[in-house]
């Protein structure tokens, strides 16, 4: 692995591309506090626990569905909570669930150690954006509570663009966005090694895995560093 330390960077990259979720705001613990607090919105007082143990991987799995382009983020929003609620065998509304949630989530920002003064660094040396698979509107909120935006100069989300990371679509867009773009002088920054490392490798751009758990890279994904 490898750190991006600001003080030793050779000037190789110019144009910082970061991953939002888990890679400089704390998703996990997020998308947890907005989980609880949706359920004691819609009356289930206990169990959230349980609950979210039945959330998880079915979110996850209409996440990658919605990479690989078989679902869209509409259907994901409301049928992640629908699946829940069938699995736990309770009746509630999911379309409330989901907007219950995503309003939450914009007032749960919880920062990963260090991102602001990373980021600002690395604004001082170049340029810093921000890609992400998230809601448009969701995000830009999310940023502007986490005091993340002042170095940002953009933020490019797969609904604005049509196209999710890995698609290489997707960082046509997000060049487009920059004010200088070349390959050599990009590198991307994320956790997920499927979509941003990945996304990364097919479109021919340096990448830094986020891996602070020290987990195996058992994918196809080859990281820079």
């Amino acid at each position: 692995g490898c750190t991006i330390d600001p003080a030793l960077h050779t000037m190789k990259h110019t144009l910082f591309l970061f991953d939002l979720d888990d890679t400089l705001l704390d998703f996990k613990a997020s998308e947890n506090l907005s989980f609880v607090r949706t359920m004691h919105a819609l009356g289930v007082a206990g169990a959230t626990e349980t609950l979210f143990n039945y959330y998880q991987p079915i979110n996850v799995a209409l996440w990658r569905a919605f990479e690989h382009g078989t679902v869209s983020k509409d259907f994901l929003k409301v049928e992640r909570f629908r699946q829940t609620f069938a699995a736990a065998g309770l009746v509630l509304d999911p379309e409330l669930a989901s907007r219950i949630y995503l309003e939450s989530l914009s007032d749960t920002v919880v920062l990963i150690d260090g991102a602001i003064e990373l980021c600002a660094s690395l604004a001082a040396i170049g340029e810093v954006g921000i890609i992400t698979n998230g809601a448009h509107a969701i995000q830009h909120r999310r940023i502007a509570s986490s005091g993340l935006a002042p170095p940002l100069s953009f933020v490019a989300t797969s609904e604005a663009c049509g196209f999710a990371k890995p698609d290489t679509r997707f960082f046509e867009y997000t060049s487009k966005m920059a004010r200088t773009f070349t390959k050599p002088d990009t590198v991307i920054v994320g956790d997920r090694l499927d979509a941003d490392i990945l996304g990364a490798n097919r479109f021919g751009i340096d990448s830094v895995w986020f891996n602070p758990g020290r987990l195996a890279n058992e994918s196809l994904a080859i990281p820079t560093c």
